[in-house]
């Protein structure tokens, strides 16, 4: 008997909980708000808010489980993912692909009965992308692996939008590439602290194969495209001067923390996940201020 059937029905539903990397997922959902409200020019219907939610939340979920039956021999390899559930036996390849197949389906079903066509094929798109593209095609072949595989990440922009109006305009695709090259210096600046784990199972992640100067240059140009796209969003939406000089402001304060990353800094690894931490509320930050500064607008 496997031994993932031997374990209590608790540890299983655990399992397919962490299969979905929720920590993950609620960082795209982060960008799918503000897209709506934006698209809106408002607040958004309640029920239609929560069904493009919980639709994007499993259509994450359902990718990233995929990526972790794809990955379950790497996740072995690397201290930061060896107690993932199909690594440690909590559940097996079969169990966490059929998981995976039923909550995307759900997802876009969800997508389909209660938002429209258009966010229910670019959700299908960004789960094929992430898995095929990123995590099949790229993540093991090259250190641009986190730039193009990232746009997967930047669908939950588009969806939220076309969620509400079944199209795209210029202001959706501007946010989409401002996280497009947020990810870049996000993703990186993690890599940085579990660079030994990616060397290990064989992924060559920028930091594990750039030298620091690169790696340091790299990371400038995708915030300062990052803080450039950010204006041309708030600019194409049509907010508030304030709102955009905020804007400004908080891309400044996320510039700043690459200074640590000097290569001779001794606090290399610390100055890393400053940057890390600092990703994660710059995105939140900035998806509050979109909101805000169109109702305040509206």
């Amino acid at each position: 008997m496997p031994a993932s059937s031997r374990l209590n029905p608790a540890a299983k539903v655990r399992g397919y909980v962490d299969l979905m990397k929720l920590r993950v997922v609620e960082l795209l959902l982060v960008s799918t708000l503000p897209a709506m409200v934006l698209a809106k020019g408002g607040l958004p219907d309640l029920s239609l808010t929560i069904a493009t939610l919980v639709g994007g939340t499993l259509a994450a979920g359902s990718a990233n489980a995929f990526n972790m039956v794809i990955e379950s021999e790497s996740d072995k390899l690397m201290k930061r993912t060896a107690n993932r559930p199909i690594a440690t036996s909590v559940l097996n390849k079969t169990e966490a692909t059929l998981f995976a197949t039923c909550i995307g389906l759900i997802s876009l079903a969800i997508f389909q009965f209660f938002t429209t066509p258009l966010a229910t094929l670019l959700s299908f798109i960004a789960i094929a992308f992430y898995v095929l593209v990123y995590t099949i095609a790229l993540k093991r072949r090259t250190p641009q692996n986190i730039v193009w595989g990232g746009a997967a990440g930047c669908m939950p922009a588009l969806i939220g939008w076309a969620a509400v109006t079944n199209s795209l305009t210029v202001t959706a695709w501007s946010l989409f590439l401002v996280i497009f090259f947020w990810t870049p210096p996000h993703f990186w600046a993690l890599a940085i602290k579990y660079k030994d784990d990616y060397a290990a199972a064989g992924i060559p992640m920028l930091p594990v194969v750039a030298s620091k100067t690169h790696l340091l240059r790299q990371m400038w140009v995708y915030t300062i495209a990052m803080i450039a796209s950010s204006v041309a969003l708030f600019i194409n939406a049509d907010l508030q001067m304030w709102a955009l000089a905020t804007n400004v402001i908080l891309g400044i304060v996320f510039a700043l923390q690459l200074r640590g990353l000097d290569e001779n800094s001794e606090n290399y690894e610390k100055a890393a996940g400053k940057i890390f931490h600092w990703s994660i509320s710059y995105l939140s930050l900035l998806s509050v201020l979109l909101v805000a500064a169109q109702l305040l607008k509206a």
